[in-house]
């Protein structure tokens, strides 16, 4: 098979698997399953190290999977093509629903599905909080940074200075602690790094003729790069970083149509910051809708591959770990900030109150996201 058609073959292939990506992260498994099992691009030792990378990094973690998967397999190239076929299907949906949001949103039956796809939404941030805590929170160290970073976010303190206020933490705290080293992975290739060049250089380009031309589009950009690159943890951490940089910094929009688009992420396959897609559309339309999509998935492309051939030598760093896991540990707190926050805007009532209960608990047992998000839907036109 030649290189073009290799290339062909992964695009062809994340985008099918995106058609269907409902579940964020959950999705790993499944590219696991095409890249190990069916194609076979990858070995189960490569692959582990790739979502072990993915993990510790900021970005959205299945999307950066899919990059690496391509990356291992046929260079940069190969990374674009995963990462943008993967991405491509839950950027149509979420551009088309946009679309009709605007111009629907005020009708009584939309007013209803939103009205109780809200409640869902801090049912679904709520499961994260939990979830994330359960698998991070070991030692009181991290309750306590945990904590911390949910009351610093709650008295609006910027969410990237919390980041680094907690990953100096970790690494007060644990300095002391040993690290377990990373593995040396196995079918590392070579590539060339001259395409990376090419989209850095374009991409500077273009944030310098929006800042000279268009403002609103450079000031969109901005924030959307800026909540991708503090993303550690995965798609759900961006989730407070841009609420507080869309609602309460910018004053894009209320909180309540916040809400809206991350429920519109919840039942479009993708990660959830596609929710930047809903953002841009609805202050720029068209165009603003591009550059938003770009600005939050570009830099998880761009970090992914620039940190492959170092990931190793990271690492094995003591203080790089302890640093990274202060700032896994502010994530919970600002997850659990958001909740509280989200809450605050929902008018509560028995059938909301029962929606929300029902959707944590469906969660906590493993039920496919779309489900519970389908059963808001109906319990919206139903009772609300």
């Amino acid at each position: 098979m030649s290189k073009t058609q290799a290339i062909r073959d992964l695009f062809l292939s994340f985008f099918r698997l995106g058609l269907t990506a409902f579940g964020g992260p959950a999705m790993i498994a499944e590219i696991r399953k095409l890249s190990v099992g069916k194609k076979e691009w990858l070995s189960e030792a490569s692959f582990r190290d790739g979502v072990s990378l993915c993990q510790i990094i900021p970005g959205a973690t299945a999307m950066q999977a899919a990059a690496y998967v391509g990356l291992r397999s046929r260079g940069i190239g190969g990374a674009a093509a995963s990462f943008i076929g993967f991405g491509l299907p839950a950027c149509l949906y979420m551009l088309i629903l946009s679309a009709l949001y605007a111009r629907a949103h005020a009708l009584p039956a939309i007013v209803s599905v939103f009205s109780g796809l809200q409640v869902v939404v801090v049912a679904i941030v709520a499961h994260a909080a939990f979830t994330f805590g359960k698998t991070w929170l070991k030692d009181w160290k991290g309750v306590l940074i945990a904590l911390a970073a949910a009351v610093m976010f709650g008295f609006g303190i910027n969410p990237i200075g919390v980041i680094m206020f907690a990953g100096l933490c970790g690494l007060g705290l644990h300095y002391r602690q040993p690290v377990q080293g990373a593995a040396a992975s196995d079918g590392r290739n070579s590539y060339s790094l001259k395409p990376l060049a090419w989209i850095l250089l374009v991409a500077a380009s273009v944030f310098i003729l929006l800042f000279l031309f268009e403002r609103r589009l450079f000031d969109l950009a901005f924030v959307m790069t800026k909540v991708d690159l503090f993303a550690f943890g995965g798609g759900f951490s961006s989730v407070p970083l841009m609420f507080d940089e869309v609602v309460h910094v910018r004053g894009w929009m209320d909180g309540l149509t916040f809400l809206d688009g991350i429920a519109l992420g919840q039942i479009t396959p993708g990660p959830i910051v596609i929710t930047a897609t809903f953002v841009g559309y609805l202050q720029s339309g068209l165009m603003g809708a591009i550059i938003a999509t770009i600005a939050i998935f570009l830099p998880s492309f761009l970090i992914v591959v620039v940190m492959v051939p170092y990931y190793d030598r990271l690492r094995s760093s003591p203080s790089f770990n302890h640093a990274l896991r202060g700032i896994l540990f502010s994530f919970v707190g600002l997850l659990l900030s958001v909740t509280i926050r989200f809450a605050l805007d929902v008018p509560w009532d028995a059938v909301r109150i029962i929606l929300a209960v029902g959707t944590f608990a469906a969660l906590m047992f493993n039920v496919k996201l779309i489900y519970p998000v389908l059963a808001g839907i109906a319990v919206s036109l139903l009772f609300l």
